[in-house]
Parts: C-alpha cells; sequence; structure tokens
C-alpha cells in the first residue's frame, strides 16, 4: 500500500473489529522505544546526525530479508506530506502527534496493512509500533519483537547490561515497552463505575488514558490502559499483567451490560435508536457528539440491537469523522461550520 492509499484509506488493520474479547477490546498496542549507539537522543541531535538516523534505518527496511519477514514497507519522510495528511496518519494511530509537530528530519515506516510503523527521530531514534484488532496482545507483542530482532541485527542499539535500553524519557529506560489496550466501556461509564476503575487500575502500576494516548480525554468512552513502568519487569510480565486487567475490566463491563439490559431494556434501545437516526438523518454534528453517537451505536451492536451494523463499519465512522480525514476528502480547508456540515454528510452517506 502506497502513503496515497494509506492517508486516502479508513480502513487499518486495528480496525477490523475481529479477535478475541471484540465487544469490548478494540485494539491493542505494543511499542518499543528504541535508540542508536553513539548518537545523541533527537532533541540534541544535529540535522546532519537526525539524517544519518533516518539512511540507517530506511537501509535496513530495504534489505531483501526484513521484507520477507514483514511484507512490504513503505518509507515516508515527513516533510514530504502535507499538514492534512501528516494528522491523518495520528488519526489512524500511526505515528504520534509529537512525531509530525515538527516534521523535519522525520520519517515513518509503515506496513503495508498498516498493523505495524516505525517511528524515526519521535522522542527517540526509533519508535516501532504494532496494533491488532481485539484483544492480542501477545500477537502484537511477537510481531513487535520480531521486528526489533530485524532491525538490532544490523542497528546498534544504545543498552546498560545493568539499565537496559536507554531511552530519552527515563520512564521508558528498561526494556522500552509499553502495551496498551483501547477498550470501549459505555456501560462502566452510563453505571458511574469508571472512576473507581481508573482508581483501582493506577494502583496496579497502570494508566487509564484517552482516546489518542496521554494527555487526552476519553471521547466516545474509549480508553487506553497501558503500563506505566519499563523497569524492573521482563517484557513477559509487563504484558501478562496488563492481560490480567483487561480480562477484569471485560468482565466488568459486559458485567454492568447485562444489568443494564435487564433493568432498562427499553432505555438502553432508545438511546441506542435515538443515536443512530441521529447519525442517519443529522445535517450538523461536532466531532465529539460524532463519538458520543457513534459509542451509542457501537454498543448497539455489542448487544445485539443493531443486527445489520458491523464492528469495521462503526469503526470507519471513527475515522471518517476526524477532522484532518475530512479535509482530505473535502480537498480543502473546512471552516468549523463547514467541517460539522460535511461530517454529517459522510456519516449520512456511509449509513444508506
Amino acid at each position: 500500500m502506497s502513503i496515497k492509499d494509506t492517508v486516502e484509506n479508513t480502513h487499518s488493520k486495528w480496525m477490523e473489529g475481529t479477535g478475541p474479547d471484540n465487544d469490548v477490546v478494540i485494539s491493542c498496542r505494543i511499542r518499543l522505544a528504541r535508540n542508536l549507539d553513539g548518537y545523541p537522543f533527537p532533541h540534541f541531535m544535529s540535522e546532519e546526525q537526525a539524517d544519518r538516523i533516518i539512511h540507517a534505518v530506511r537501509l535496513v527496511i530495504s534489505d531483501k530479508e526484513v521484507v520477507k519477514e514483514l511484507g512490504p514497507l513503505e518509507f515516508i519522510e515527513l516533510n514530504e506530506l502535507t499538514p492534512t495528511e501528516r494528522q491523518i496518519l495520528v488519526e489512524k494511530h500511526l505515528v504520534s502527534l509529537q512525531h509530525v509537530e515538527k516534521p523535519q528530519h522525520r520519517a515513518v515506516i509503515i506496513r503495508s496493512d498498516e498493523s505495524m510503523s516505525i517511528m524515526i527521530n519521535e522522542e527517540d531514534h526509533i519508535r516501532i509500533q504494532c496494533l491488532l484488532p481485539g484483544q492480542q496482545l501477545e500477537e502484537t507483542w511477537s510481531l513487535a519483537n520480531k521486528t526489533d530482532d530485524l532491525l538490532e541485527k544490523t542497528l546498534n542499539y544504545s543498552f546498560c547490561e545493568r539499565r537496559g535500553y536507554l531511552t530519552s524519557c527515563p520512564t521508558n529506560v528498561g526494556t522500552g515497552l509499553r502495551a496498551s489496550v483501547m477498550v470501549h466501556l459505555p456501560c462502566l461509564v452510563m453505571s458511574k463505575q469508571v472512576g473507581a476503575m481508573v482508581h483501582t487500575i493506577s494502583q496496579l502500576g497502570l494508566a487509564v488514558r484517552g482516546y489518542y494516548g496521554e494527555g487526552t480525554e476519553a471521547y466516545g468512552n474509549l480508553f487506553q490502559v497501558s503500563n506505566q513502568v519499563t523497569m524492573g519487569q521482563t517484557e513477559q510480565e509487563i504484558i501478562e499483567s496488563l492481560l490480567t486487567v483487561t480480562k477484569q475490566i471485560v468482565t466488568q463491563e459486559r458485567t454492568f451490560r447485562e444489568v443494564i439490559l435487564e433493568d432498562n431494556r427499553t432505555l438502553l434501545e432508545d438511546r441506542v435508536y435515538r443515536a443512530y437516526g441521529t447519525l442517519k438523518y443529522a445535517r450538523m454534528m461536532t466531532s465529539q457528539e460524532a463519538l458520543r453517537n457513534i459509542s451509542d451505536i457501537r454498543l448497539g451492536v455489542e448487544m445485539g440491537i443493531l443486527q445489520k451494523l458491523t464492528y469495521d463499519r462503526v469503526h470507519e465512522l471513527i475515522i471518517l469523522t476526524r477532522p484532518a480525514f475530512l479535509e482530505k476528502k473535502a480537498g480543502r480547508q473546512l471552516n468549523p461550520e463547514e467541517s460539522d456540515q460535511f461530517r454529517a454528510e459522510i456519516i449520512r452517506q456511509t449509513l444508506k
């Protein structure tokens, strides 16, 4: 898949709505932070050093063995993309917002199915990121680990026998591993149990964040749960800890769904169908309103209320209604009123 396809196509592997526990767990992610020995961290590099890092990684991913193991990979220098195209990569969770804010001397490598991307010269020289649908943390780790091993055959990582992988931010030193799951928790929110869940999870050394990660809000009842500790635990211990907590979250959400369905079925159906009707017929819609209604129709799919909709179609709506994707489809910049009108139009077309 070319970069043109990536920024125009709403589909990514993580959006398929497949995998275990897909009624609650939308996707899982593994991110590995790595730096090359002998070079300053990105914040202190010269432009020449940054370009050397890009060149070194590009050579590795063009190797026949790497391509054979990982499949077709697309290399893109961020300054070759428009601001809208860069933002689309953020909206599809292929790169971080921090990565595209200063695109000069930065690049990204994207696997053809978008299940893996490698950010170059973000906070660290290399950030390998893998995303799969549903609860597939073990499989996601396997893909990330394989990618890491292939790069490490050629690249000399900064590594300390005592501290592990050395990273720009001290909180990533050690394994350099951040594992996370994105979960949809509408009934925990409706039952006002999310606060207690977040408190309990934080006591276990995990963090709960919004849709786009650190510093973002949980729009659409979407939450990211991830590890905070990267040192003193093995990669497998980190993943197993997150798996245990994820299973508990899934159980709690399903329990409250059953309670709400039994006690307030009519109220729940009314909420789902109102959201569906609003999405199908509204002429203007803000980004937050769209996510809120999309969350409700996903709940309808989860509970068997809306049987003609599928998870992948619902996830497509999430991406389609993001600001950068709207501007890409419109072919121009949109003011807030135009954006709200076009968002509603796109949703109506998708739900026909």
